[in-house]
């Protein structure tokens, strides 16, 4: 574990409205992206940006003033570390990967984006497993929606998971492109250049499968495997594409 950068507590908790909006056109993902249905479409990143560095290996830093606490929706710009030329970068990119066209409303469609990949033997994702479009996103904890909605409120409560009640940081074991076209939706269409970002998930461990049984996050809690994740063969790090072990993870409030 990370002996560094305990995320404070937060109290805020995402309005079901915005999110849902925001994750209705994510697609079916078992068909996108073999996970199931949609899951971790809302994280909490609570942290300063040198500690970002300094655990993922940053040699230079593009993001700019960093909220000292950050909700990250779908089709938003969150911190992320990726790889360059000249050695690993923290910067600002648009969480969501291109979706495949045939799930498009229509070819010339606004694309909010794939947040979570599951399935890395599809064609659309192996182009980017290589290093060169790896990435690592810094986050102190993330959400899942419950099964049952609320009695009162008809809305499904919103679980966090963190790796202790500190709330550490850890990273989610991610894919990034640049990519040209249109984002967002019909209404508010961002067409142009684009730096895109999602990460992995796989089956959950029983601190997750309880809430959410379809999925989870792929999480990278030492520089060890961060550095694998970044560098080695696809032979190697597509072993990290597991569940974090049960002692590791808790549901916070």
């Amino acid at each position: 574990m990370f002996p560094i950068c305990s995320g404070l507590s937060r109290e805020s908790i995402a309005t079901g409205g915005f999110v849902i909006g925001a994750i209705r056109a994510h697609i079916d993902r078992h068909a996108v992206a073999g996970g199931g249905k949609p899951m971790c479409n809302l994280y909490n990143l609570t942290t300063n940006q040198q500690a970002i560095r300094d655990i993922a290996g940053a040699t230079s830093d593009s993001l700019g003033n960093l909220e000292p606490s950050l909700d990250v929706y779908p089709d938003r710009p969150a911190p992320v570390v990726r790889n360059t030329g000249s050695g690993r970068e923290l910067a600002r990119l648009t969480w969501g990967m291109p979706t495949p066209t045939q799930f498009l409303k229509a070819p010339d469609a606004p694309d909010s984006g794939v947040t979570n990949i599951r399935n890395t033997a599809s064609p659309h994702w192996r182009r980017w497993l290589g290093v060169a479009h790896r990435c690592v996103v810094p986050a102190t904890a993330f959400s899942e929606y419950g099964q049952r909605p609320d009695p009162v409120t008809r809305r499904k409560p919103l679980h966090w998971f963190a790796l202790d009640q500190t709330r550490p940081l850890f990273f989610f074991a991610g894919i990034c492109t640049p990519w040209r076209g249109t984002r967002g939706s019909a209404r508010t269409p961002r067409t142009g250049d684009h730096q895109l970002f999602a990460f992995l998930t796989c089956a959950p461990n029983s601190v997750v499968g309880r809430i959410h049984p379809k999925a989870m996050p792929v999480i990278l809690t030492s520089a060890a495997e961060i550095d694998t994740w970044l560098g080695a063969d696809w032979s190697e790090a597509r072993h990290l594409q597991r569940p974090l072990e049960d002692d590791e993870l808790i549901e916070v409030e």
